[in-house]
């Protein structure tokens, strides 16, 4: 990267403390990402400076305030590079975004024995939301499989593609395996048979460029807190001509344009999907960290991510008993591994004693963990904050837990 690593890591307040007396190696940003000075600041001064409701006052405050959240909504949509504005849906985070589009896109599309198909290695976030829609539109959920290198097995995905499927729900990047899916791929295939294609990019708009025009996928969605921006935080985009002709999952203010006891009728774009009050600070926030990692350079994060994954995997095959999960060729700096026959849970608090954090469990992936074959893994996630340096004492750590569990 073009900015130096010791000048990002010291945008990062929390990374200077200690842990248990040792210098803190955070490496949970799978799970969520620390935040910069930049979005604690904007938080800061949001509720200090310009603290209103958007988009029902005429007074100063209040049109301050929505002309910040409108911008932040601009923002993402370039970062994303999205066609329109009104295509930028913000929600509370990836969770939600998938299931407004389960429930509206089911209302609208899905009839009894319609297929909508999902990948092995999805988070749960993008399996139950389906499975209800599902059950209640009496559909049937279908699943691609993966290799055991954790990539998807393609001639499956087209032998699975029917007239009957009409949405295909998958991963960019795997939370667990780190695999980069071939989406573009995906959503062309899709395409062909007439069905509609949406993304979970949660793991993958923090780690590389992301143009959602490009992929031609119908959604796309992702969080706020993955994203070194507040929690609570996402973005839900979708293709305005689909947008349009779904109804909206909540009610309430903002999203309607007249309301009598006899019928409603809904606002516009992208105001019919985003009922009650916004949560406009954290929204502003968000943009603060877009903005952040734009002045860095996504290509550059990417660049800099990947030689850190190449050096940590090369580093991590020297630790005696280890077992790694998700070999794939293309993937992101998430490392999913065994330590022996040491329960995973063991392996991770030996490591946090050390000042290491990692994530331990299924990862709210539990079909992936029963086709692997396995409860758990220990899981070491990096993000641009992240140095060759914290691999060296992961490994150390991990060579250190290895011999104090014989």
């Amino acid at each position: 990267m073009s900015t130096n690593i010791d000048t990002i890591r010291a945008d990062f307040p929390i990374l200077s403390q200690t842990v248990y007396g040792k210098p803190l190696v955070y490496l949970d940003n799978g799970a969520t990402t620390q935040k910069p000075q930049v979005v604690i600041d904007t938080l800061i001064r949001m509720y200090s400076e310009m603290n209103a409701n958007i988009h029902r006052g005429v007074h100063f405050l209040s049109e301050q305030a929505t002309r910040q959240y409108e911008e932040a909504r601009n923002t993402v949509r370039d970062f994303i590079h999205a066609a329109y504005s009104q295509e930028i849906i913000f929600t509370s985070g990836a969770t939600a975004g998938i299931n407004a589009i389960a429930f509206s896109y089911g209302e609208r599309f899905i009839r009894p024995g319609d297929d909508v198909l999902l990948t092995t290695m999805e988070h749960h976030s993008n399996i139950v939301p389906w499975q209800m829609m599902c059950a209640r539109k009496q559909a049937r959920l279908k699943v691609i499989p993966i290799s055991e290198q954790g990539e998807l097995i393609l001639e499956e995905f087209a032998r699975l593609l029917s007239p009957r499927t009409r949405i295909v729900a998958l991963t960019h990047v795997s939370n667990t395996l780190g695999t980069i899916n071939p989406v573009e791929q995906v959503i062309r295939m899709a395409h062909l048979a007439g069905a509609h294609v949406l993304v979970d990019g949660a793991q993958a708009v923090q780690h590389m460029p992301v143009d959602v025009q490009k992929l031609d996928c119908d959604f796309y969605v992702f969080s706020g807190h993955k994203l070194f921006g507040p929690t609570g935080t996402g973005v839900l985009y979708g293709k305005s001509s689909l947008l349009n002709e779904l109804p909206p999952y909540q009610g309430g203010g903002d999203m309607v344009d007249c309301v009598r006891f006899e019928g409603t009728t809904y606002n516009e774009l992208p105001f019919k999907f985003e009922a009650g009050t916004s949560n406009y600070v954290d929204a502003t926030a968000l943009q603060s960290a877009i903005k952040y990692v734009s002045a860095i350079g996504m290509e550059q994060i990417a660049a800099y991510e990947t030689s850190l994954m190449h050096y940590a995997r090369e580093q991590l095959q020297t630790v005696p008993g280890i077992r790694m999960y998700g070999t794939a060729p293309l993937k992101t700096a998430v490392f999913s591994f065994v330590l022996g026959d040491h329960h995973p849970y063991d392996v991770g608090m030996i490591l946090d004693k050390m000042g290491i954090a990692v994530r331990t469990g299924t990862h709210c992936t539990q079909p992936l963990m029963d086709f692997l074959g396995i409860t758990g893994t220990i899981r070491a996630s990096f993000a641009l904050y992240n140095t060759f340096e914290e691999v060296d004492q992961l490994v150390a750590g991990l060579h250190r837990a290895g011999s104090m569990l014989q």
